[in-house]
């Protein structure tokens, strides 16, 4: 009974969600604890000595009762005394060898799989995150983590300790009479199928769990990042019960579980309890039980009885397993993910700047509408392209196709005559500075966020240059600690501006030799742009720049100005020559916006 009940346990056919069969996830979980074997053994140890303790102590009731006070050998009894404290102390001691051990190995493949998610994170695609919630990615770091951290600790320890329990008490039934003990072997095979049946519920419904969690996860994150507009348009409520619908949601599939988890449990008591009955009801009769003592009697039916206890921990805890199970999955199909392919053998240390796109094509995944369609140009070192255009035409495509966070469908891009895919990712990027309308800071020092990316290669007085060209300093002076101030999360201490400066900051000291400016100077008011204006005009002098813009003012020196309408481009040419059209689509753009700067 307790072999079949165990392979259930730890093999039930059902599929994970990454396509693995239950064998082959619980396979290969095994491989984060075989790097504590040693650890393990202790541990198993631990547990078995336990439960071993457990079941000698149980194996002298028999002696107790026929002897001792049936035959008034109390010789027994003073034995009994002196080693009852002795042999507590040794289960204690087995019992922390046990616990302590198996937490540990826990703790310590929790952290590992947290560290493995976290590596993957930083290096999948852009594709993966712009298409997965980062809260779903935020739960799986947290809470799937935990519960395969349950599974590997709390799992395991009552698997093998109650599982050990369970053998021991029935040598002892075995050894005193295997007549009534052999009765109970009936119920075996009903309570193997209970629990495969039950562990491929526990596994459906620990999936819906763990995708419930990640909503939850989802809809906080979204409504503190975006708490000042729910306040600004009255969203508390809408907000409100989408959430109660979501924790709703999440509570149902706790309380299915739960009842599975109850109705599992009582089923197998109720089974045990008939195999006890049938046994009382055996040794009832005379003569059908050979050699049948009080004290054989009351060992076989106490241990009977105290068989109801682990075979209960038995069943509880395969929810905890099959939570982990389902974890275990939710994990590595994130791991199982291709990370960013790096296709590029050629070393580049610092790039000319020419830049060529050759009929390009995209159109991002799950979409029908092509993003580019057939873009042609050429940036020749030194010059500024600018590209102008409405919202979602497609500029800010080209700044992510050449970086390489996507590749074009048709088509090819190259840098200095190079196919940037023959270019190693890292020295790829490396040659550019990005400064974009989503100015994205960490929670650290402003002098660390300035210099992230160039931490290696600059000194502090590089730091205060940048800072100061960028006119960082005239707000930091303001602040407590100046530049070793730290700002919070994506730096919510400052204003649009001001965290604009300092990603300035961070280009500049950079010191790429292309710079996209998508969008720079959009967070700033009228003052701080016309002060960092002369400093991005100070970069672009020694650079390629491709300027992504909407206020035309700040493109009218540029070398090639590209305007793009649908993924297409419509015009080029300079300010003055676009402008000679005066049908133009630039002419029109730049109309609306000369007359609204009239009107204010």
């Amino acid at each position: 009974m307790s072999n079949s009940f165990h392979n259930e346990i730890l093999r039930p056919k059902t599929l994970s969600t990454s396509g693995q069969s239950s064998p082959t996830l619980f396979s290969r979980f095994t491989t984060y604890l075989k790097a504590y074997k040693a650890a393990f053994v202790v541990a198993i140890i631990g547990m078995i000595g336990y439960s071993a303790v457990d079941a000698f102590v149980l194996a002298q009731v028999q002696p107790l009762i026929d002897e001792a006070l049936g035959n008034q050998q109390f010789d027994f009894l003073r034995l009994a005394a002196m080693l009852i404290v002795p042999l507590f102390v040794l289960r204690g001691i087995f019992n922390f060898l046990g616990t302590y051990t198996l937490s540990w190995i826990g703790s310590q493949v929790v952290m590992r799989m947290r560290q493995e998610l976290f590596h993957k994170f930083i290096h999948l695609p852009v594709s993966f995150h712009d298409t997965h919630a980062s809260g779903n990615l935020i739960s799986k770091v947290t809470y799937d983590t935990e519960q395969v951290a349950n599974a590997a600790g709390k799992a395991l320890l009552t698997l093998v300790r109650e599982g050990a329990l369970v053998i021991g008490l029935l040598i002892v039934m075995f050894y005193y009479s295997w007549q009534l003990s052999a009765i109970f072997l009936l119920i075996g095979p009903l309570v193997a199928v209970i629990v495969s049946q039950v562990s491929r519920r526990f596994r459906v419904v620990s999936r819906n769990i763990q995708q419930a969690m990640g909503n939850l996860t989802s809809a906080v994150e979204q409504v503190i990042k975006g708490h000042k507009v729910v306040l600004m348009f009255g969203g508390q409520k809408l907000e409100d019960e989408r959430f109660r619908r979501k924790n709703n949601f999440n509570r149902q599939q706790t309380m299915k579980l739960v009842v599975t988890q109850i109705l599992s449990v009582s089923t197998i008591q109720v089974i045990a309890s008939i195999a006890l009955a049938v046994v009382l009801f055996v040794a009832s009769v005379p003569g059908a039980v050979d050699n049948l003592t009080p004290g054989v009697f009351t060992n076989v039916v106490f241990c009977m009885t105290m068989l109801l206890k682990p075979l209960k921990q038995l069943t509880t805890v395969n929810n905890e397993f099959q939570r982990g199970m389902a974890a275990c999955a939710s994990v590595f199909d994130v791991l199982d993910r291709q990370e960013e392919t790096d296709t590029g053998s050629t070393s580049l240390e610092r790039a000319e700047g020419r830049i060529a796109f050759n009929n390009v094509t995209f159109t991002y995944p799950g979409k029908q509408q092509p993003a580019l369609n057939d873009i042609s140009f050429v940036g020749e070192p030194g010059q500024t392209i600018a590209l102008v255009g409405r919202s979602g035409s497609g500029k800010s495509t080209i700044s992510s196709l050449l970086t390489r966070f996507y590749d074009p469908q048709q088509g090819s891009i190259t840098l200095d005559d190079t196919l940037i895919q023959n270019v190693s990712l890292k020295d790829l990027r490396r040659q550019f500075a990005l400064v974009s309308q989503h100015v994205t800071l960490f929670n650290d020092t402003i002098a660390n966020n300035i210099a992230y990316g160039s931490e290696q290669r600059v000194s502090r007085a590089d730091i205060e240059r940048a800072a100061a060209t960028a006119h960082v300093n005239e707000f930091i002076e303001q602040l407590p600690d100046g530049l070793d101030t730290v700002i919070g999360e994506n730096g919510l201490m400052l204003s649009g501006g001001q965290r604009q400066r300092i990603a300035i900051a961070r280009a500049l000291l950079l010191n790429a030799p292309i710079l996209i400016l998508d969008e720079a100077t959009s967070a700033l008011d009228t003052e701080s742009e016309r002060l960092i204006q002369d400093a991005l005009e100070q970069l672009q002098k020694d650079c390629t720049s491709i300027v992504v813009a909407h206020r035309l003012s700040t493109i009218e020196n540029a070398d090639i100005i590209l305007v793009i309408e649908k993924g297409e481009i419509i015009e080029r040419g300079t300010h003055t020559q676009l402008l000679a059209n005066p049908d133009g689509a630039y002419t029109q753009l730049h109309r609306m916006q000369f007359s609204e700067g009239n009107t204010h």
